[in-house]
């Protein structure tokens, strides 16, 4: 069955490109767009697609409360937000509306297509440069809560996990991929990938992208530490 996807971008001409690039996928279904926030909700109701490709800055309603209401009225549907820059405290914001992932703009077609397959699998799909600039935002100064950001993390919840856990979290926190955390812990891919899954089940949190908010918040991690 094909992955359905929504692409809601106040420029047509985006519109247009990614809905082409993806259509030309075996895989991928285009079943709707959306030019400001309110149309991109109106057509999550309607197509109620796998993944919402969604603006951070559009007319309307922006990409980031659009983002906060489809993430609580429609789980179902993964939210990667678009954006033209790296990194800002809308895109951080926004993972905490719910969002699995970032993709820039200036995308390569074949990551555009793997991002979709990504994130309806149930991944979160941040580009390098974002989750470095994220996790620098961490180093440089402590995150405060805001209206779209929820108080510190309980951290009772960490006692729930085991050392090996524990220290999976703190990897996926410094943006290591399953790969490089198998390096780190001397263990198979497969067994990294039940630890994540194991971390997200215990901590309840969506995915990957939650995880390295939750480890700062939570105090798992220490901004600044190695």
């Amino acid at each position: 069955m094909a992955i359905r996807v929504v692409v809601a971008d106040d420029q047509e001409l985006v519109r247009a490109g990614f809905g082409m690039i993806l259509d030309a996928q075996p895989d991928i279904e285009v079943v709707g767009e959306a030019a400001d926030g309110e149309q991109a909700i109106a057509a999550v109701r309607e197509h109620r697609p796998d993944v919402l490709l969604l603006d951070v800055r559009m007319p309307v309603m922006d990409g980031l409360e659009a983002a906060r209401r489809v993430c609580a009225e429609y789980p179902a549907t993964r939210v990667v937000m678009l954006t033209t820059f790296d990194i800002d405290d809308y895109v951080y914001d926004a993972l905490y509306a719910g969002a699995s992932g970032f993709l820039l703009k200036d995308v390569r077609r074949d990551d555009l297509a793997h991002g979709v397959r990504m994130v309806a699998s149930g991944e979160a799909l941040l580009a390098p440069s974002v989750t470095r600039k994220l996790i620098g935002e961490f180093t440089a100064r402590g995150r405060t809560p805001g209206p779209h950001r929820p108080p510190r993390a309980p951290s009772r919840l960490l006692e729930q996990l085991t050392a090996r856990e524990a220290e999976t979290l703190r990897l996926l926190a410094r943006g290591l991929s399953n790969a490089e955390i198998a390096a780190a812990l001397v263990v198979s891919e497969h067994t990294v990938k039940t630890h994540v899954s194991n971390v997200l089940a215990k901590l309840h949190l969506r995915d990957r992208v939650h995880a390295v908010v939750f480890a700062y918040e939570s105090g798992a991690v220490v901004a600044g530490e190695s």
